[in-house]
């Protein structure tokens, strides 16, 4: 192996484990009573689309920021555990798929739900910075915590 290619594949380790720091700071901000919406909106480009069934879609930094805004009128409580990640990274661009498992509480009658689901994202480095270009999250399951998956896997 020579010295360029060592250096390139560690290039792209750093840059996995950068795409994972960025993943636990979406996921911490999230979680920040619920939703610290420009902390949020900080971990995307200006041009950004955040899109999530049953939520929306969302395109610019400041519409997912407002959107974000309108979190804590929906969730008063979400611990976003994030697992499984395939990250693939081509120089400053990355994608990645992680699968998404939530228990959160509904404002709206104080409900325990539980959320499944998996994120498809795209990364761009910004100025030496990894930042979301796309967050996709297709839902698996969103139901009451009393019934479980099995017997509603959708409240809707």
């Amino acid at each position: 192996m020579t010295l360029e290619e060592l250096e390139r594949r560690v290039r792209v380790l750093e840059d996995v484990e950068a795409i994972k720091q960025l993943k636990a700071r979406y996921c911490d901000r999230c979680d920040d009573g619920p939703y610290d919406a420009d902390g949020v909106a900080e971990l995307f480009t200006e041009d950004a689309v955040w899109e999530g069934e049953g939520f929306g879609r969302f395109v610019g930094r400041e519409a997912i920021r407002a959107f974000f805004r309108t979190g804590r009128s929906v969730f008063s409580f979400t611990i976003h555990q994030v697992t499984n990640p395939i990250i693939e990274v081509d120089g400053d661009r990355a994608r990645g798929r992680w699968y998404l498992l939530q228990p959160s509480t509904m404002v709206d009658g104080n409900r325990a739900v539980w959320l499944a689901s998996h994120y498809e994202d795209e990364y761009v480095r910004v100025g030496g910075r990894w930042l979301f270009r796309q967050l996709k999250t297709t839902t698996r399951f969103f139901t009451p915590y009393e019934d479980g998956w099995a017997k509603t896997p959708s409240l809707g």
